[in-house]
């Protein structure tokens, strides 16, 4: 079993308050204070749970440099107060950051949740018959 440290619980709940600050934030039309709050606890969370030199490491990587690029200039647009184009651009930088996550993530949920309609779904459109 892996301990967890203090330093990864207050990750955790800062990156849960972040979250919960950018849905906030969507839900009330794109509320900039709501929105730029929000990122920057989830930056932070995700500092304290993987460490800065971790951190650091993932976001400049070359092959994932387009990616963190998007997505901390749309931190940024969304600190500047533009929201709107903000969230896009950073919803885009996540995208690219995290494709190479995405295909094991929707396998886990699929083992995970058995559900008859898109199991059957997924099972037929991956046959060659």
């Amino acid at each position: 079993m892996v301990a967890i440290t203090e330093f990864q619980k207050i990750g955790v709940g800062l990156m849960g308050f972040g979250l919960f600050f950018l849905l906030f934030g969507v839900l009330l039309y794109f509320d900039s204070v709501l929105l730029a709050f929000g990122n920057i606890l989830f930056l932070t969370g995700l500092t304290f749970i993987i460490g800065f030199r971790r951190t650091a490491h993932f976001f400049f990587q070359r092959h994932k440099f387009r990616g963190s690029f998007f997505f901390l200039g749309g931190v940024s647009l969304v600190l500047c107060r533009w929201p709107i184009i903000g969230m896009l651009v950073e919803s885009y930088g996540f995208v690219l950051l995290f494709k190479s996550f995405f295909p094991m993530a929707l396998g886990f949920v699929l083992s995970a949740v058995n559900i008859p309609f898109l199991k059957a779904f997924v099972s037929s459109s991956s046959s060659m018959v």
